[in-house]
């Protein structure tokens, strides 16, 4: 790392810090201590539908009592040069923060509403009256130290390849592993032997 750069989660304390005045305006105290870093939800990180994007390990989970935060680096919104989506994430998290074992009730769509974050308590975003904020926010924080993964290959799950096999003597046609033809090819009900005819994904 460069000298003088800041690391992702100096970016997203600073964020936290730059966010308490829009919760402390409506009345809600966070936290004095609130960790928060890049990291893989417990569940969903790589989903291609309904991804988790960001979680909260609240009060009650922790063992000091310090809620934890978590934001994906699979992040469908980061963008370097306007990291308002990933702020937006952060302060849906913070709100979970703020009502503590609510999930996304009542309390938790009553604060969500209060500080600006639109759309359903389950997945939000930023709304008109809080968008600018972000993107002031965004402006004295930087560019966000971080590059979006995308999620692909390390973690694609494996399709079953499996084999072609033939009946020589009636045709009948089914597929099988290779480390069942590896065990030895099964008799057709016909009582002819099956032969390795090709192979499918």
């Amino acid at each position: 790392m460069k000298k003088g750069q800041q690391t992702r989660e100096q970016w997203l304390l600073r964020a936290v810090e730059g966010l308490r005045p829009v919760f402390t305006h409506y009345g809600h105290k966070l936290p004095r201590h609130i960790r928060v870093s890049c990291g893989w939800p417990s569940k969903g990180a790589v989903a291609l539908r309904r991804r988790v994007i960001g979680e909260c390990w609240g009060i009650e989970l922790a063992a000091d009592k310090v809620p934890q935060i978590f934001i994906s680096p699979a992040h469908p919104l980061v963008k370097t040069a306007d990291p308002t989506g990933v702020l937006a994430t952060l302060a849906h998290e913070l709100v979970h923060v703020c009502v503590g074992k609510a999930r996304h009730k009542g309390p938790f769509k009553k604060v969500m509403l209060q500080i600006g974050l639109d759309g359903k308590p389950t997945s939000t975003h930023a709304g008109k009256g809080l968008l600018p904020t972000l993107k002031k926010l965004a402006k004295r924080l930087g560019k966000y130290p971080h590059s979006a993964l995308k999620p692909g290959g390390q973690f694609k799950v494996q399709g079953t390849r499996l084999i072609k096999i033939e009946c020589g003597g009636c045709g009948y046609i089914c597929r099988t592993t290779r480390a069942w033809l590896d065990t030895g090819l099964p008799t057709c009900c016909c009582g002819e032997v099956f032969a390795e005819a090709g192979a499918e994904e």
